[in-house]
């Protein structure tokens, strides 16, 4: 289930606000003593979270469907994409939703009754987190989510099924700008840097592929490296946007990778001003990259 982002903070009756992690969203699977952790696109993420799989394992229900965030806090408590991605700090399991438990499944119950059986699966320790509500009044919740410096939260219709795909039972509402882009080439380096330059980025606006300008902040000596080898098999001629780009020097790619990017704003002619590269996406398909809703 996939919240729907709206562009201001509101309250409705009967909603709870939660915390809007940055991070992998997993669905856990527990069947006897067997965990898997799965990404939103139904890649195997067990090995890289063994001690994820330890605490779900030691859970009390011997049948279990967790859905949740993967995330890695800083030192102010503040989950970080950027982190999750560079290997820093210890991974923890963010749960907001229980799909089945035991042998029932609980899809078709309101979100207060999954709540409320997640809050009797779950036991709370290092690794593994409840997710946290943030105020009982949305504009509360909001004012909240800034003054900690959250990425957003998430508002939550409490009567809602749980439903897969997107839907306005879930709605989003983002204090940082943070979203995907797709990368569509490169340009070269320049002084020490080694590698290349800067990530021409894109998304789509229905089916045309448009330019949203370039980053060049945010990578490491590794992250330079590592990028530039999955870039050698994306190389094309032709560039996949659907507009002209006024840059010197660029290598064209197959938008085929996805990147996480925070921003300060868009500018007036629809570009990104001050973007940082965060990581890549390995979650999300490219075809679901679209303009985000302000600026389609």
């Amino acid at each position: 289930m996939l919240a729907t982002l709206v562009r201001k903070p509101f309250h409705k009756p009967g909603w709870v606000y939660e915390e809007k992690y940055d991070g992998d969203r997993i669905l856990a699977y527990k069947e006897g003593h067997r965990v898997r952790l799965l990404s939103r696109n139904a890649i195997d993420r067990t090995r890289q979270f063994l001690h994820i799989a330890a605490e779900i394992r030691r859970l009390r229900p011997k049948r279990l469907i967790l859905d949740g965030e993967m995330v890695v806090f800083d030192h102010k408590g503040v989950s970080r994409f950027q982190l999750l991605q560079q290997g820093k700090g210890d991974p923890v399991y963010a749960v907001f939703d229980c799909l089945f438990s035991e042998g029932k499944d609980l899809r078709p119950e309101p979100l207060s009754a999954r709540r409320a059986t997640l809050r009797e699966s779950i036991d709370s320790s290092k690794f593994l987190l409840l997710s946290r509500r943030l105020a009982k009044r949305g504009f509360e919740a909001y004012r909240v989510a800034k003054r900690r410096g959250y990425e957003g939260l998430v508002a939550k219709a409490s009567s809602s099924p749980y439903r897969s795909g997107r839907s306005t039972d879930w709605l989003k509402v983002k204090v940082h700008h943070e979203d995907e882009f797709l990368i569509v080439g490169f340009t070269q380096p320049t002084g020490a840097r080694k590698y290349f330059g800067a990530l021409l980025l894109g998304a789509y606006e229905k089916k045309k592929l448009r330019y949203v300008g370039k980053v060049g902040t945010g990578f490491n000596q590794r992250t330079l490296a590592s990028l530039f080898r999955e870039f050698q098999a994306l190389i094309r001629k032709e560039s996949a946007l659907s507009e002209p780009v006024a840059e010197k020097g660029v290598t064209f790619l197959a938008p085929k990778l996805v990147a996480q990017i925070s921003y300060q704003e868009w500018t007036g002619d629809g570009k990104l001003r001050q973007p940082v590269f965060l990581g890549l996406r390995e979650d999300k398909r490219p075809q679901e990259v679209h303009l985000p809703e302000a600026q389609s």
